[in-house]
């Protein structure tokens, strides 16, 4: 893991830039100030017109706020009658002139106003903090789309792969940064310090985190990895406070069992795909006894799904008899293999947001078990159901294409097999 340390400290220097004198007596009014950086002006002092207008932005009523937003959505829009014009000049001769007044009509002034913003030291994160901001407005406010959209489009880029530094989070970890940690734990809370230790202290517990040098205390993505001698069947088990930790070079399998994301600003943006595949490739190369790399995941729909299924004319009774607590664990366990293998949206993919993003990645759906979370959440979004998704490395390409391409899941026999098995509790009989 050094080898990424050197390339975040150098990361961060470039990034670093000293810190600019703002202009807290400039007494104009937020747009105004956006028009300056936009101008000549912004060219000559763009980091003092940059930070004083982020300064300002802060201190904006919920109302500004609102104002704002619209200031960009609107008077930084796009010119359609101009971009229309130019891209009739490109069509007849298509010269670097026409390409270029094409180029930069086709791009909303504020989309160049959020490059220029982004020049203080820190700016980047506020950037993403007014994003949460615009995500808020968007329900009330869908119009916003537009501005919305050209956030994306400039945190994507400012958040590629090139600038991502993968670190391991363990207990000498700074402070700072496993406060973090335990504030964004999104799948299973860690309730003190101690259960912060016992997740990362023991040899046979690894957590890795995504950062970018603008924002070398906030983690954007972290995986918690249990190693273990057999693939895991209860989330209870992994975090036993009872469980004897096992030696790594003992260890068979890698469990991902908890994903979170952190920055609420950078939704849309994923970097799951990529943390996984990196620290797949880090166990292997350090704890290469390790073969099998497999998740422990929620099922967050299923219960949502259930409820549903009421009325349906075979699975009503099945999904009465779960929701009420009554069936026994194999119809539940092949009832949420039917649900992850059959319940779709309407563009084709599963209706699970965990299974979309694990089987996006390449996974395929390896098992099921019942009273594996019996946490109140757990209990309650699945019955206590979870599902191990497998990462099979010499299939995950074919197994991506065939999900992205033809919206095939990946799945083991044994899931099929359970998705197909006859149910115990059978439907009422309809009177003749």
């Amino acid at each position: 893991m050094q080898r990424n340390w050197f390339l975040g400290d150098l990361l961060a220097q470039l990034f670093d830039r000293p810190d600019q004198i703002r202009g807290k007596d400039d007494d104009r009014s937020i747009t105004q100030l956006c028009e300056a950086l936009l101008s000549a002006e912004g060219e000559v002092s763009g980091f003092k017109l940059a930070s004083t207008v982020l300064d300002r932005y802060r201190s904006l009523s919920d109302e500004d706020r609102v104002s704002f937003f619209q200031y960009l959505n609107e008077e930084l829009d796009i010119d359609a009658e101009q971009v229309a014009n130019v891209a009739g000049q490109y069509a007849k001769d298509r010269n670097i002139d026409a390409f270029n007044a094409l180029s930069a009509a086709a791009e909303p002034r504020r989309q160049e106003l959020l490059r220029r913003l982004n020049q203080p030291t820190g700016a980047t994160q506020d950037l993403v903090a007014m994003r949460v901001d615009l995500l808020t407005l968007l329900k009330t406010h869908p119009d916003l789309r537009r501005t919305d959209f050209d956030f994306v489009h400039l945190l994507r880029s400012w958040f590629n792969r090139g600038f991502l530094v993968l670190k391991q989070i363990s207990w000498d970890t700074p402070a700072r940064i496993l406060d973090k940690i335990v504030a964004y734990e999104a799948v299973h809370q860690i309730s003190d310090l101690e259960d912060l230790r016992r997740r990362l202290y023991p040899p046979d517990r690894r957590c890795f985190a995504f950062f970018h040098p603008s924002m070398p205390d906030e983690p954007l993505i972290f995986v918690e990895v249990a190693l273990t001698g057999t693939v895991p069947v209860s989330i209870d088990d992994v975090l036993s406070e009872e469980r004897d930790p096992l030696e790594a070079s003992l260890a068979k399998v890698a469990v991902f069992y908890s994903i979170s994301n952190c920055q609420k600003g950078l939704a849309g943006i994923s970097f799951g795909n990529l943390l996984i595949k990196q620290v797949v490739a880090e166990l292997a190369r350090d704890v290469p006894s390790v073969q099998t790399f497999v998740t422990l995941s929620p099922i967050p729909g299923f219960t949502r799904w259930l409820e549903t299924q009421n009325d349906h004319e075979v699975y009503g009774q099945i999904a009465n008899a779960i929701l009420a607590g009554a069936a026994p664990a194999e119809d539940l366990r092949a009832m949420a293999a039917r649900y992850l293998l059959t319940a779709k949206r309407e563009d084709g993919v599963p209706v699970d947001p965990v299974a979309r993003f694990h089987l996006g990645n390449g996974a395929e759906v390896h098992d099921v078990h019942t009273n594996a979370d019996t946490s109140r959440n757990g209990m309650a979004q699945s019955y206590g159901t979870m599902v191990n998704y497998l990462y099979d490395l010499k299939l995950t390409e074919q197994n991506h294409e065939d999900f992205v391409v033809h919206s095939r899941i990946a799945a083991s026999r044994l899931v099929h097999s359970l998705a197909s098995a006859e149910l115990i509790t059978k439907p009422k009989e309809t009177p003749a």
